[in-house]
Parts: C-alpha cells; structure tokens; sequence
C-alpha cells in the first residue's frame, strides 16, 4: 500500500513538473506595440498596425508552440507618453518584446526602459542613426536618413544639380538628412548656400520655402516625417517653385507612398531616395501590396508598413532560433545577423549595430494608369547606416 501510494505521488510530481514546463513553454508571447495612432503622424500608427497584423495573419498567432499577443498602444507622439506606456506594458503586462517608436524622441525616450528591463525593442519607424545605440536591446527594421541622403547627394551633381538649399523638420532625423546630404554634396563638389530647420509640430512651411524661392537654388533638398510631405508639395506648387526652375528632391518621406495621388501632378517628376516604394517590381512586393490592400480597404502600404512587418519578421524568427524559450538578450542575440529577402529587397541586420543594411532605390514619381508611382530608376546595394561607417 505504502508502495503503491509513493509511485502515485512520484507519478502526480512527474505529471506537475511536465505540465508547469508545458506551461513555461506556451506562455504567451507578449509585443507591446506604441505608435502614434492619433495626431500629426497618425498614418505612421496606422500603416504599422495594419503591416503588423498582416504578418499575423499570414503567418499564424502562434509561433514555436506561443500564442501571440499583440498589444496596441496610442502614444500620440508625445514621448513622455510613450515612456509611460512603455513602463505599463513592462510592468503590468509583462511584455516580451517592446516594438513601434514612431518617431526619434519616442524611441530615445524608452531605450533606457528596454536596457533596464532587458527586454528587446524593435524600433519599426524612427530612423535618426544614433538611435540603437541608445541601447544594446535595440534591433531597427526600418531605415536611417544617412542611408537615404547619401544617395541623393551622390545622385544630385551627376545631374545637373550644384547649388541647393536643405530644409528639414528640426529634430533628430531631420538634423541627420541635413549633416549626410550638405556634406556627401559639399565633398561632391555642390554647394549648399543655406541649410533651412522648420519645427517638427504644426509647420508653417510658407516663409521657408519664400525664403528658398529668393535664393534661386538648382533644387531644395527636402526631409519631412511621414505625413508631412503633401503640406511642403501643395505650398511648393502654390509659389510656383518648380515653374521658376527650382526643382524639389527629397528621402522618400516627402513623396510618402500612402499620400502621393492626394499630391496630384505637382510631384511627378520628383526624385527621392529611399529603401522601399509600393512600386518596387519584385514578386514578393507585388505579393505584399496586393495582400496589404485587400486587408486594409486598398490602403497602399508605405515604407512605414514594410518596417513593420519585417519587424514582426524579426520578433517570429528569433522566437523559432530560440526554440520559444528565448528572452531578452537571447533574442537579441537571435536578431543580430539575420538576412531574408524582404518585399523591399535583401536584409541584413548588422551583428555589430543591431542596425539595417539594405538597398536604397532612387526614384522618380510618375504616372501610370491614373495613379502616382515611385517609380525606381537605379539602385545602390548593401547599403550600412552611414552614420556608423565612420
């Protein structure tokens, strides 16, 4: 009796230890994901979620043996909000994986958050370089503004261009696009009369852009954050800017893919540089837009939304490497050296920076069956944040 009373506690003890494993195993995989869904880069929240829960539904919400969960917050782009928020979904909600950081001052304000908690952040948006180095739990899907200015600035006095005027949004990216572009042209041979900085809430472009109209420039070399760029177009066009032979280039921001048919014929013929038009003609692009549209009522996916869904990539893949038992650093880890053929084309993220390598497409809007197109035109391949190469 003793006997038989013993195997059954050994065989209850056994039962426990492999259902609290099984339970440690399939504990649910928590991304808390803060963009701005409301306010002055509402579309930035937007286009995000929408590539987030894309990469969901194509690719199951489960992944290795974990539910997936996730969790949506509206930071309006205030980053004290976004610190707030960050510190909620870490303590109360116990998040795996913090993700999103629609812009610089947002991602800056939680990287002390996610070294502290030692938990990853996937910044899929804000783009200044400085930015993964705020923290070594920072893994970037999106882009730098060195990456895409450089190639302008290479581009430029090949083609006519040698004298422009910069105008940026004052802050972080904007600072960076206005340092890489001013010296890459500079070194190039350019000149660069006047570096413009319009503030990042509620700009008034007007007095920049009479100011650029008086010097005369070959062209004004514009960065503006995700929708703002349709503002600098119409107010370009109203001071008849391009008709007095000022031309307007810019990083793909300006020409943002889901407002260019709002900008109407002003912008074609503008050239940017940037890592991803809806336009880009791979399969694996066609594939992306067609499915992004039909699940967002023909929405068109911006660069916004590619860094997304290869930010959900990113978070899936480490989990497999990681055989769902990974935490913290072991998923960072798991992301350092990662390469996959994107819907924007091949991705490396660097072991060393925990940054994207990626090819930068030169562009110019077209028109093609009633609609605007960024319409690539050249490419420069692997390219690593500039910002970072010295």
């Amino acid at each position: 009796m003793h006997k038989r009373t013993l195997l059954r506690a050994t065989a209850c003890a056994a039962l426990l230890a492999s259902g609290g494993l099984a339970f440690a195993q399939g504990a649910p995989l928590k991304i808390g994901l803060i963009l701005p869904m409301t306010g002055q880069q509402a579309t930035t929240g937007r286009q995000i979620e929408a590539a987030a829960k894309l990469w969901i539904a194509q690719n199951g919400d489960t992944v290795a043996g974990r539910k997936v969960e996730l969790i949506v917050k509206d930071d309006t782009s205030l980053p004290d909000m976004t610190r707030r928020l960050a510190q909620e979904l870490l303590v109360n909600e116990k998040v795996d994986v913090l993700a999103g950081m629609g812009i610089t001052p947002s991602a800056l304000a939680v990287a002390p958050l996610a070294t502290q908690a030692r938990t990853p952040l996937v910044v899929m948006a804000a783009a200044t370089s400085s930015i993964t180095q705020a923290s070594p739990f920072i893994v970037r899907s999106s882009f730098t503004l060195p990456q895409v200015s450089v190639a302008l600035a290479d581009w430029a006095p090949k083609n006519g261009i040698k004298n422009v005027v910069t105008l940026v949004s004052d802050y972080g990216p904007g600072i960076d696009a206005e340092k890489f572009f001013k010296e890459r042209f500079q070194f190039n041979g350019g000149k660069v009369p006047e570096s413009l900085r319009v503030p990042l809430r509620n700009p008034d472009f007007a007095p920049f852009l009479q100011k650029v109209r008086d010097l005369k420039p070959d062209a004004l070399f514009v960065f503006v954050p995700s929708g703002a760029g349709a503002a600098v177009m119409k107010q370009f066009a109203e001071r008849g800017m391009d008709k007095a032979g000022i031309r307007l280039i810019a990083t793909g921001d300006v020409t943002d893919d889901d407002q260019l048919n709002d900008m109407g014929d002003v912008a074609i013929g503008v050239v940017t540089s940037h890592h991803y038009s809806a336009a880009h003609p791979s399969a694996a692009n066609k594939k992306f837009v067609e499915a992004f549209q039909k699940a967002n009522n023909g929405l068109r996916p911006n660069f916004m939304a590619m860094g997304g869904y290869d930010g959900m990539r990113l978070i899936y893949e480490a989990v497999k490497k990681t055989g769902g038992k990974g935490k913290g650093e072991q998923l960072v880890n798991a992301m350092k050296g990662m390469m996959f053929e994107s819907p924007r084309g091949p991705v490396l993220i660097d072991a060393q920076t925990r940054d994207i390598t990626q090819n930068v497409y030169l562009r110019k809007v077209e028109k093609k069956d009633g609609q605007l197109w960024n319409v690539e035109f050249d490419v420069i391949k692997d390219v690593k944040d500039p910002g970072k190469t010295k």
